[in-house]
């Protein structure tokens, strides 16, 4: 009998232990844009730093078991002609959902000059009336390297602290 009741509170541990374990949380995460307003246009050098940051993004994200990337590419022609997810009267939400994502992440680039930008990730649940999340990081200087520290830094320290 003692035996049968250590294997039921085995089982048990077991069952809570899978019950804690949350699913990662499905999200629409979109290609990082330059904020508008900025006082120099953005190179083509500085539009590919771009996309290997978003990328960068999206595998820390998935890497972090928090988050489950949905694609973006079946709206990606209609995330183009918006211009700017961040001044489109929720656009993003609206795609996202389309996605079935249970958030939308977008992120922007501030760019001040050549020496000082900033990047900014926005996270907002579309579950639930629950406010939308907002994360930042200084960096100095407009290289790779810093764009690559930034965003590792960002999520490592920002986004997932104390998860």
């Amino acid at each position: 009998m003692h035996a049968l009741s250590l294997a039921a509170a085995g089982l048990s541990i077991g069952l809570a232990a899978t019950v804690a374990r949350a699913e990662p949380e499905k999200a629409a995460v979109f290609d990082f844009q330059f904020a508008r307003g900025a006082p120099t246009e953005p190179t083509e050098e500085d539009r590919a730093r771009l996309r290997r940051t978003s990328e960068t993004f999206r595998t820390l994200l998935t890497e972090s078991g928090r988050y489950a990337v949905v694609s973006t590419d079946p709206v990606r022609d209609a995330v183009r002609n918006s211009s700017d997810l961040r001044a489109c009267n929720g656009c993003a939400d609206d795609f996202a959902k389309k996605l079935g994502a249970d958030a939308a992440i977008t992120g922007e680039v501030q760019k001040v000059s050549n020496l000082i930008l900033n990047i900014n990730v926005y996270v907002k649940p579309l579950r639930n009336s629950a406010p939308e999340q907002a994360y930042s990081v200084d960096l100095r200087g407009n290289t790779d390297e810093s764009f690559d520290r930034g965003i590792r830094y960002l999520v490592k320290n920002r986004m997932l602290e104390g998860r």
